[in-house]
């Protein structure tokens, strides 16, 4: 039967972890309790002589008068409409080289492709050309791609 002092359990090797370690006795020195009293490193604690900082509480990005940082800096410009819509765009040429055999193309399949995210509405560019017919449908056309893609024989779908 193995006891605790040899650091095994049951012919096994206990494992040593950091919560298992305890200081030496008396290793610890007690925290240094400074402004309470001049018996114990009362008197400035730690604070040097006069001036503001040794009065009261100084925050960290005080600068003495100085113009802050974060003042100086230049603010935020411009607008961000609320109501705007956003689209992921797909152009022509990625589709016929995604779809070469053409056919129905939706959402679904332009995200199982790798071509848009999902659950975020996608708009079908015109850049480059339709080579197969292709039924498209999306949350958005341009004018071109609607054109293009009529061209090679196919038809586009808004949702």
């Amino acid at each position: 039967m193995a006891d605790d002092t040899t650091g095994t359990e049951g012919g096994r090797a206990r494992a040593l972890k950091v919560h298992h370690l305890r200081p030496a006795p008396g290793a610890r020195t007690a925290k240094t309790r400074v402004g309470r009293g001049e018996a114990s490193k009362g008197k400035t604690a730690g604070r040097g002589t006069k001036g503001t900082k040794a009065r009261y509480q100084v925050s960290a990005g005080f600068e003495g008068g100085q113009t802050p940082l974060h003042m100086r800096l230049p603010k935020l410009r411009g607008f961000h409409n609320p109501f705007g819509t956003t689209y992921q765009v797909v152009n022509l040429d990625r589709l016929s080289e995604l779809f070469p055999d053409g056919g129905a193309v939706g959402v679904e399949e332009m995200v199982s492709a790798g071509a848009v995210r999902k659950n975020q509405k996608v708009k079908v560019l015109g850049q480059g050309s339709a080579d197969v017919a292709l039924q498209v449908s999306a949350h958005a056309f341009s004018a071109s791609a609607v054109e293009k893609i009529a061209a090679a024989g196919g038809s586009t779908t808004r949702l």
